[in-house]
């Protein structure tokens, strides 16, 4: 029978490297962590973004992420090599998502303001705002409240059926005659 030799297992040396980068920032500790795992995590990133230049900034970026998290690796919770790998999965997950968002462009038309409409356009405005409340004073205050509700205050036939108290196919028909009677009279304002 084989005898069993006292030396740690690596995967035992690499928690025990965390927790002395953790408890005493042991650089001694960090560089052999470095040293084991940096190639690992730089071949693990090179499949990832197929760039050696991204792959090795994300590597440094990802160690740097173990220096500063150390203290908060459990060994009890899992093994070192996947608290490791996932930090760099996380932090190439980050560089990717920075990479699809759009740059700004201050060009972009969405985000510069309409154009002031010209005066004509302005007094067409107010000419048929004035024709519009014109013709609705030529309305029933009933017919007048149920456009507002609709149009105005955008609720649904039905909604405004509950809070009139009107059945919907009364509000529909009652709305359906207050146009009619609004383009009559908008036609002769005309």
């Amino acid at each position: 029978m084989p005898e069993r030799t006292n030396a740690a297992t690596p995967m035992t040396a690499t928690s025990d490297q965390i927790v002395a980068i953790a408890a005493r920032a042991d650089m001694t500790a960090f560089e052999a962590l470095f040293k084991e795992f940096g190639p690992r995590i730089r071949a693990y990133l090179l499949k990832l973004t197929r760039d050696g230049q991204a792959a090795e900034d994300l590597m440094q970026e990802t160690m740097l992420a173990i220096w500063r998290k150390a203290g908060q690796f459990d060994p009890e919770r899992g093994q070192a090599s996947a608290w490791i790998f996932t930090i760099a999965r996380n932090i190439w997950i980050d560089a990717w998502r920075k990479q699809k968002r759009p740059a700004f462009d201050p060009d972009d038309p969405a985000l510069t303001p309409p154009a002031e409409p010209e005066a004509q356009d302005v007094l067409e405005l107010k000419q048929s705002g004035a024709a519009l409340h014109a013709a609705l004073k030529t309305l029933p205050q009933e017919q007048v409240d149920l456009i507002r509700l609709s149009f105005f205050d955008e609720d649904s036939h039905s909604t405004i059926a509950a809070r009139t108290g009107l059945p919907i196919g009364t509000v529909k028909s009652r709305i359906r005659l207050a146009f009619g009677r609004l383009r009559t009279a908008l036609e002769e304002i005309k």
